[in-house]
């Protein structure tokens, strides 16, 4: 099974849940005391966050990029950039690194290809839900992308950085994504992806009338089976 190396700490609570997820994955999957091969590289999200509300995706992007050249030099046969948001700058890292970067919209939208959908609900970041990197990418498998409107746009943004990063888990803020889930679902939404790593810590398939889509548990899924293949 080849190494999959980790870009994390964006936050660290959702890095943690990929970690936990890539190995329950790998016991499925080989059974036994199997677990995975993992290099994490986890930086620091305050350094992140400031870049980005900066708008300084550039330096953002090289600070990644050398990160991701340095858990290639040290043995990762594959990459994850470890959230939703900032694979913005996967160029970046890609041009870095001579080893395949999962990008985390393929695998949500090989999901939901695989189910049938061809529209959706998004709810992530700002920056996820507002710019075209991640929708687009989505898009890209024959699948229309709904975004909620900018006040709740705004809500979703907050939730994530004022709480969930900050491991701060509430019914009162669940039941605020559950009622634009609905108002998504109303617009036409056959599915609803969580495009931001966090929001799995607070969403799950009981809050929506129609299926959800996990990306970190789906991105996971995508890199197991792809270090897997190895050893076919």
């Amino acid at each position: 099974m080849k190494t999959i190396g980790m870009l994390g700490g964006m936050s660290w609570e959702s890095t943690a849940l990929y970690y936990r997820l890539a190995n329950e994955r790998v016991r499925e999957r080989r059974g036994g005391f199997h677990s995975a091969p993992l290099l994490l590289d986890s930086v620091d999200f305050a350094e992140i966050e400031e870049l980005q509300r900066r708008d300084d995706w550039a330096a953002a992007g090289e600070l990644l990029a050398e990160r991701a050249r340095r858990l290639e030099s040290i043995g990762a046969e594959l990459l994850l950039i470890c959230t939703n948001t900032m694979h913005l700058v996967i160029d970046r890292i890609e041009d870095a690194v001579g080893i395949p970067v999962l990008h985390i919209a393929d695998a949500v939208g090989e999901a939901i290809t695989a189910d049938g959908l061809t529209r959706v609900g998004l709810l992530g970041t700002a920056f996820t839900m507002e710019q075209p990197f991640y929708r687009d990418r989505i898009g890209a498998h024959g699948i229309d992308v709904l975004v909620p409107d900018e006040a709740e746009r705004a809500a979703v943004h907050r939730i994530i950085y004022d709480e969930l990063v900050q491991g701060i888990v509430t019914d009162a803020s669940r039941k605020v994504l559950s009622g634009i889930v609905g108002g998504l679902v109303d617009r036409g939404a056959q599915g609803i992806v969580l495009g931001c790593t966090e929001i799995e810590l607070l969403v799950t398939a009981a809050d929506s009338p129609v299926p959800v889509f996990p990306s970190a548990a789906l991105h996971i899924h995508a890199a197991v089976e792809a270090a897997l293949a190895a050893d076919a």
